[in-house]
């Protein structure tokens, strides 16, 4: 239940359609565990209707919003003030309202590196990454990745020339090389599905050979069971792991810059598991 009381700081996930976000559970549950006095809804806005559901919220006390399919692109351009990470990822999944100022930040990437180091034990410095993909989901990790300092960052596109203007975007292309699918024959340390494959039960047309039995197969998508790239990494051996604790832990870097408090994630990642194999 959603009260709206003066005490308390206004939040909420904006998107369209939105009945479906796990985000006012997973920050109800920050809130309780940290004892922060915060209220947290999900916001509907019509699909041309943003800006102005944004300018209600927050002259109605709003103090912070988590943005979602299909607005990030929407909540770069209204920003005022963009961070490094946001900047890079060329759109906003996070909006922090101080006085005048629209700050925009992007916790998708750091929620994935939190998720694959801290969670899955598999340090990214010094290892050798494929990112499958070069739409918005890729290139919301590529700073955070690069940040680890990977021994290699190896971007594979079904259109290489799209990964190719990816790739320009992060400075001079060395830190990153591209690739088509079908060139790709070497096992890699970390393998991330960045593609939107998995909504369709499809996988990439990658080749067995990119993974081993040392190799992490991590799908951004989550669902109740393996997505379909994980099934096929399985198969070759490799570890897997799901979308879920990216999502959890984007959302708890989204409330640490929010409350300047760093909530905990294990037992909300567990809760969360456990509603989904329910």
């Amino acid at each position: 239940m959603i009260m709206h009381d003066k005490q308390f700081d206004r939040y909420a996930v904006i998107g369209n359609p939105i009945a479906h976000s796990k985000s006012p559970d997973i920050h109800a549950r920050f809130a309780q565990q940290t004892a922060q006095q915060l209220t947290y809804e999900r916001l509907l806005a019509p699909l041309d209707g943003f800006v102005e559901t944004v300018q209600t919220f927050i002259a109605n006390g709003g103090k912070g919003l988590n943005v979602t399919v299909p607005f990030k692109l929407e909540a770069h351009a209204l920003a005022t003030s963009l961070t490094e990470r946001a900047k890079a990822a060329g759109a906003v999944n996070t909006l922090m309202f101080r006085g005048d100022q629209i700050i925009g930040d992007n916790t998708d990437g750091v929620g994935l590196v939190q998720d694959i180091v801290k969670n899955a034990h598999v340090p990214v410095t010094g290892k050798s990454v494929l990112l499958l993909g070069a739409g918005g989901a890729a290139r919301g990790v590529i700073l955070p990745l690069l940040e680890q300092r990977p021994a290699s960052l190896v971007l594979a596109n079904r259109t290489v020339s799209k990964a190719e203007e990816l790739a320009a975007q992060f400075g001079t292309g060395k830190d990153i090389e591209v690739s088509s699918f079908e060139a790709l024959h070497t096992p890699f340390d970390i393998v991330i599905n960045a593609t939107a494959a998995s909504l369709t039960a499809d996988v990439p047309p990658i080749a067995p050979a990119v993974f081993a039995p040392h190799t992490l197969a991590y799908d951004m998508m989550y669902g109740a069971a393996p997505t379909s790239f994980m099934q096929f990494a399985a198969q070759q051996g490799a570890q897997t792991r799901d979308g879920l604790g990216m999502l959890v832990e984007q959302a708890a870097e989204s409330f640490f810059q929010w409350r300047q408090v760093r909530p905990l994630t294990d037992a909300v990642y567990a809760a969360l598991r456990s509603q989904l194999s329910s």
